[in-house]
């Protein structure tokens, strides 16, 4: 397999990306899949997490512990997690009090972020093609019509929990839609960074085991995939991106009232809204996506005169 020899010197560099990474798999906004495609270490991302196979396995039993981890691509790997988990622990508390207190505004960050992604994880393709623009309005229709669907309440049983993490993990490597987001849409995000929060251990290695089993198997899957189907993957991944924007606009209004079981509580049934324009919270949030639009265009830029130097 083909392994990258990061020198030590290069770990800083390499946990400074996965920060940015595990930032932006918090937010449900943009994906550390896609700030990965940014910082240009997709491909070899992909390829260490497809090193965990039976060859690791055989290694890891037979306690040849050095050869396993050079197997795994451990000079890689390590400073990235290491830097992904410092971000997750650090920023979670800061955007759950912003996301109670200030939501406008947190979304319309997240808003900004996504609408650049769509452009950014677009200039992959080639050319586009009449195909091509199908498959993106499949990606666009599909999760449109799958974020009105979303029931209020799921099951905080230790099975959906696995499930959560398996599925969340797959988006959050794909660069394109979000793993915070899925979380969002499968009803688990603020439960998820409560548990990160409040140290629920328990939770969250019921998560980080069905995360496990998603990653090993789905990057194998979305290796071969884009290999193979390349534009076609790329376009449908951006349509995600635009119809996911339903979910992240920052007005909502509440169009029904759904009362918990114990009668207490009542949680209401968001729809969007226009904005009152001309307030000082609209040109705020408009600020805000400006800000988190420029944030990704600037990263975009910067990994593309990286690529060309």
């Amino acid at each position: 397999t083909d392994k990258s020899n990061h020198p030590l010197t290069s770990y800083p560099v390499l946990a400074a990306k996965g920060f940015c990474m595990g930032a932006a798999d918090v937010v449900p906004g943009v994906s550390g899949g896609t700030m990965a495609f940014m910082l240009g270490i997709y491909e070899e991302l992909i390829r260490t997490i497809r090193s965990f196979d039976t060859g690791f396995v055989r290694l890891l039993f037979g306690f040849r512990i050095r050869a396993a981890l050079e197997h795994v691509n451990w000079r890689f790997l390590l400073p990235l997690i290491l830097g992904i988990s410092g971000a997750i622990f650090s920023l979670a508390k800061l955007l759950s009090w912003v996301l109670q207190n200030h939501p406008v505004l947190i979304w319309s960050f997240f808003f900004g972020l996504i609408l650049a992604s769509v452009f950014t994880v677009s200039k992959h393709l080639h050319q586009w093609t009449p195909a091509l623009i199908v498959w993106m309005l499949v990606g666009a229709a599909g999760i449109y019509f799958l974020v009105g669907l979303v029931p209020v309440d799921t099951p905080t049983a230790p099975w959906f929990l696995v499930i959560s993490g398996a599925v969340a993990i797959c988006a959050m490597i794909l660069p394109g839609i979000s793993g915070s987001f899925i979380l969002v849409l499968m009803g688990k995000y603020q439960f998820v960074l409560d548990a990160v929060n409040n140290r629920d251990f328990l939770t969250l290695l019921l998560v980080a085991t069905g995360a496990g089993i998603g990653l090993v198997s789905f990057a194998r899957f979305l290796s071969w995939v884009l290999r193979k189907y390349h534009d076609a993957t790329i376009a449908f991944l951006t349509g995600l991106m635009l119809g996911s924007l339903r979910k992240v606009w920052p007005w909502k209004k509440a169009l029904s009232t759904v009362v918990t079981e114990d009668g207490s509580a009542p949680s209401p049934t968001l729809g969007n809204a226009l904005p009152n324009v001309g307030t000082t919270e609209v040109f705020l949030a408009l600020g805000l996506m400006i800000l988190g639009a420029a944030a990704i265009f600037i990263l975009h830029h910067m990994a593309r005169g990286k690529a060309r130097g």
